[in-house]
């Protein structure tokens, strides 16, 4: 029995999981590392922490699943996109890198779009410049800490860098070549013209690959550090959110997911390269050979809920700790003690600003049309209603632009409740379903190592690996009565927006 190593290197900590070649997890381990957060709005991190934790991962893996280290025969990448990691003439780190939650660099976007051009720019990468993608955390080193600067012949996203220290090779897949605003998407090359005006040499950015290529092989001394054989092969792997993907089966049209985390993602896989003209939604390779897709992202999805169980849900806590019972499934259920529409009460769950449809930072929460008679299950119900109707509006820029999407795939910890499934069913007027893969973004890169290895398109892999486990029907009445709801709550962020920016302006953020 041969195994695939799969690897996601996140914000918080690497999770490695081991896969044997009929797709079937055999074990997981994580470990975490810090962030750190020197100045508010930074947020940075060690490259030699990834390494480190990379290192204990897989060798704690290996232990704990009995697995001999020549018996792993790939192994595939997922990681946090946007990441900048400086390396100078000898591949030394820099600086520590700047990630993609790092917001110093606004002033660094509107450059960009002014000396590229807003439409250009838009043309070529697919996306608007953001503050968290690469290219604005580059034109910040330059203009504020120009010693870095002037020693950087290398320029690597997180995931690239651990390959890069475990085989000697230089690479990048084009799924997260798209995070850097330096990617010529359509053509899956890096961009000379956006290059060119930034004047950022391309000479920094490392060969591309397609996720499934092998972009190098293990060393002797990585395989020493790992228990792994060395020569083993290493793909090219994806950003975190192709890889996630991948590893719920969005492989092919008409299929999208949403991954219920701290933010929430809609994601659809799309046959041809299409630029949203607003650029509300990213545009971006798949981690499918020379498919791309579009993607809206929604900054507080599972966050909000989150904050509404650590400031209103005091009495689930304890209730939770008493019952050893998870206080997420005894807030859904209160929930559903509440009307449909939550007797005309809506949450805006802009917690944190919002990224896709309104790319407003200056974006604040609301809760829209409280009463007497309104209680906690009201408006535990109403965040549920308020982020699910979120997570549409990328669903309405999708179908807007021509995509139809047939079946829903959800994942992250919202997937769990049952309830929640059934109501973004209902919302979105499609079948939600759920499948055995729940490793997300690592599971992704394990089809990606075997995709690799075996020679075997991705597509067929998934196909073969990942099977529905459950599926839920919209109910066409709860769906009529939600359109109703949803169409107030579409036209609320412009009725408040000049509020929220008045609020936020006052507040002094």
């Amino acid at each position: 029995m041969s195994y695939f190593l799969g690897l996601d290197l996140g914000t918080s900590a690497i999770k490695c999981i081991l896969v044997d070649n009929n797709g079937l997890v055999i074990g997981s381990h994580s470990v975490e590392y810090p962030l750190q957060q020197p100045h508010p709005g930074w947020a940075e991190q060690e490259p030699e922490d990834w390494w480190n934790a990379t290192i204990e991962g897989i060798r704690a893996l290996l232990a704990k699943t009995n697995t001999a280290g020549d018996a792993v025969a790939g192994i595939g990448f997922s990681g946090q996109m946007h990441g900048s990691v400086f390396l100078d003439e000898a591949q030394q780190v820099i600086r520590p890198a700047l990630l993609w939650c790092d917001q110093r660099t606004a002033e660094q976007c509107a450059y960009i779009e002014s000396t590229v051009g807003a439409a250009e720019l838009g043309r070529l990468t697919g996306n608007r410049a953001l503050t968290g993608f690469t290219a604005p955390k580059v034109i910040w080193l330059r203009q504020h800490e120009p010693e870095h600067y002037s020693r950087v012949r290398h320029l690597l996203l997180p995931k690239d860098y651990v390959r890069l220290r475990l085989t000697g090779a230089f690479g990048i897949d084009v799924a997260d070549a798209s995070g850097t605003l330096l990617l010529d998407v359509a053509n899956r090359s890096w961009s000379q013209t956006v290059a060119e005006r930034l004047a950022i040499p391309l000479e920094w950015l490392p060969p591309l690959f397609e996720s499934g290529d092998v972009a190098g092989h293990l060393l002797p001394e990585a395989a020493s550090l790992t228990g792994l054989a060395a020569g083993t092969p290493i793909v090219a792997g994806g950003g975190d959110q192709a890889c996630g993907a991948v590893g719920v089966g969005v492989v092919r049209q008409g299929i999208a997911s949403v991954a219920l985390g701290t933010s929430g993602v809609v994601f659809v896989h799309d046959d041809t390269y299409q630029v949203d003209e607003a650029f509300r939604l990213h545009s971006f390779c798949h981690g499918v050979p020379g498919k791309w897709h579009r993607m809206g992202v929604m900054l507080a999805a599972g966050g909000s809920f989150q904050w509404w169980r650590n400031h209103f849900a005091h009495e689930e806590q304890e209730r939770a700790r008493q019952e050893d019972t998870d206080v997420y499934e005894i807030l859904t259920s209160e929930a559903a003690t509440a009307p449909l529409g939550s007797e005309g009460l809506l949450f805006l769950p802009y917690l944190s600003g919002e990224r896709t449809p309104h790319p407003d930072p200056k974006a604040r929460g609301a809760f829209i049309g409280l009463n007497l008679r309104h209680e906690k299950a009201h408006l535990t119900r109403a965040v549920l209603e308020g982020i699910t109707f979120g997570l549409r509006d990328s669903l309405q820029l999708i179908r807007e632009s021509g995509i139809e999407v047939s079946e829903l795939r959800v994942s992250g910890g919202g997937a769990r409740s049952p309830f929640w499934r059934q109501m973004i069913a209902d919302i979105f007027g499609i079948p939600v379903v759920t499948v055995n893969s729940t490793d997300g973004p690592a599971y992704g890169a394990a089809i990606m190592a075997a995709s690799g290895v075996l020679q075997e398109d991705i597509t067929a892999l998934c196909e073969r690996w990942i099977r529905i486990t459950d599926r839920i029907e919209p109910n066409a009445e709860n769906h009529k009565q939600y359109e109703a709801y949803y169409t107030i709550y579409r036209g609320l962020y412009g009725t408040l927006q000049h509020t929220f920016h008045q609020l936020s302006d006052l507040a002094g953020h």
